[in-house]
């Protein structure tokens, strides 16, 4: 019954409930790296780490650190459009996220699980989730047209949704260097 409904499904529905479900996935995954169990070393070097790209980030202009955050992010996106590959390196860099702030809220004594959830007060990381969705999502989706001997047609779908998610993470970083902005000033 459940397959009829999704062989009955229009391609732009098969499509939004492909994005939706890879947002939820992310989110798992990037949960499984903040339950990753870390010593107090790891967690003191991976917040060593992210403390020496954060000056560097705070001692950029606004529009330089919104310039930084979203090359960085826009980078880490187009790649996870790659077929196959491009879902396995989202992954990968999920879960380091995840570790990341497990890191940071460990050597703040916060529960990491609490902090990663407080993220998404923030407009800025859904917008990120969502743009990382969409690339995972169409990967999917290029990769089996390809196998479908397809691809080529697959292939605007794909830049239509590079632009997208472009747009989106611009959105995105320019929202996360005012914030960033707003409280290193006070």
């Amino acid at each position: 019954m459940a397959f009829n409904f999704w062989k009955n499904a229009t391609t732009k529905r098969k499509r939004i409930l492909t994005i939706a479900a890879v947002y939820i996935l992310s989110i798992i995954i990037t949960i499984a790296g903040v339950l990753t169990p870390l010593s107090a070393e790891e967690a003191a070097q991976q917040k060593q780490n992210l403390e020496e790209m954060r000056k560097t980030i705070d001692s950029l202009p606004i529009v330089q650190q919104a310039s930084f955050i979203f090359g960085n992010n826009f980078m880490i996106c187009l790649a996870m459009f790659v077929p196959v590959a491009g879902p396995v390196f989202g992954c990968y860099v999920l879960y380091s996220t995840g570790v990341v702030i497990a890191a940071e809220s460990i050597s703040e004594n916060l529960p990491p699980l609490m902090v990663f959830l407080f993220l998404f007060i923030f407009p800025f990381t859904w917008l990120e989730f969502l743009a990382y969705s969409i690339a995972f999502a169409q990967s999917a989706w290029l990769t089996w047209r390809i196998i479908q001997h397809k691809g080529k047609r697959e292939l605007v779908n794909t830049c239509i949704f590079i632009s997208i998610c472009a747009v989106m993470l611009l959105i995105a970083a320019i929202i996360e260097a005012a914030i960033i902005a707003l409280f290193t000033q006070g």
